[in-house]
């Protein structure tokens, strides 16, 4: 990951069309991060090696329409294990699992296959870490994710707290004789979780924790981008699911900058109505959305508006993380 100052890129302007004029300003980077990239390439690369069907516990991204292209290439999406049958290859998704998982995926002896992403597998090591040492863990993140319930499942019950606001914090039970250590979910609010450990530190001036902070590089550039153009823009559009943490961030990220802002997950999904009033349009998108769905709506925006369109780079990404060995090579 290197930040890089700001920097626009002009596309040429479109022909005169008759149509009213709309700047819009595209955040990069955008959409897909290594991580997401390497869960698909797993899924793509088991179903080349194994055949299909080859079956994923859970959505392997938090994206509708990277999970029904999966499928039409032969992954078979389930709940829990009892759902795959004996002796089939199972995929576990990019946000984590309990330890349970792997463990239960052995005992029946199938094929298995961890597209866990390696920033979230680093905080489960960290987590096991802290318990070793005999801390117990506040663990800042939002209930029921998929990402916090894999990481409260590395660790024995009772020895993880979870922690998803600064009220939180003061209705914590522990006391400065406690031996306490922190770690975050990695789709967070970079501003909201500084809060959160601000107000930690300040309760409990001697707890530990990580050397870099959890949340990834991905979350925290597209973050960054959406705040580089928010201030440009009378209405911004994030491409991402409902149930993606890192896209709702982003919809939050621009409202906190005043900049009203929807999700979308599909062109379909927009109204033209809300550009009525809009001469600057901002566009992104979240880690699970590829950027066939930020053309699409591009495409589709054309189709009412004379587009303007101009790409913001506030970093440059080059993270690629390795595949698993059963697919490397």
């Amino acid at each position: 990951m290197t930040i890089v100052a700001p920097k626009t890129l002009k596309s040429p302007p479109p022909p005169a069309s008759g149509l009213p004029r709309l700047r819009l300003l595209v955040a990069a980077p955008r959409g897909f991060c290594a991580g997401v990239d390497r869960a698909i390439e797993i899924v793509e690369r088991a179903i080349a090696k194994y055949g299909a069907p080859v079956y994923v516990r859970h959505e392997i991204v938090h994206n509708r329409y990277v999970v029904e292209g999966l499928k039409q290439k032969g992954a078979v999406f389930v709940e829990e294990l009892d759902e795959v049958p004996d002796g089939a290859p199972v995929i576990f998704s990019a946000h984590g699992v309990p330890k349970a998982i792997p463990a239960t995926a052995t005992r029946r002896g199938l094929d298995w296959l961890d597209a866990t992403c390696p920033l979230v597998s680093k905080v489960h090591r960290q987590a096991e870490r802290q318990i070793e040492a005999g801390r117990h863990i506040l663990f800042i993140g939002h209930a029921g994710h998929p990402e916090v319930i894999g990481t409260f499942g590395q660790v024995p019950e009772g020895a993880m707290t979870l922690v998803e606001t600064v009220a939180d914090v003061a209705r914590l039970g522990h006391t400065t004789a406690d031996s306490l250590a922190f770690l975050t979910q990695t789709t967070l609010s970079v501003d909201d979780t500084a809060e959160i450990i601000a107000a930690l530190k300040a309760r409990y001036p001697h707890i530990v924790g990580p050397r870099a902070e959890d949340i990834c590089y991905a979350t925290s550039n597209r973050q960054a981008a959406v705040k580089a153009i928010a201030g440009d823009c009378d209405l911004l559009l994030v491409i991402g699911a409902p149930n993606s943490s890192n896209s709702m961030r982003l919809v939050e990220v621009a409202e906190r900058s005043g900049t009203p802002a929807r999700l979308v997950q599909r062109a379909s999904e927009i109204d033209p109505g809300w550009l009525d009033h809009v001469a600057t349009l901002g566009l992104t998108a979240g880690a699970s959305a590829p950027e066939a769905l930020v053309r699409e709506v591009i495409q589709f925006l054309t189709t009412f508006r004379a587009v303007e369109e101009e790409t913001l780079v506030a970093a440059e990404e080059h993270m690629i993380f390795k595949l698993p060995r059963q697919l490397a090579g």
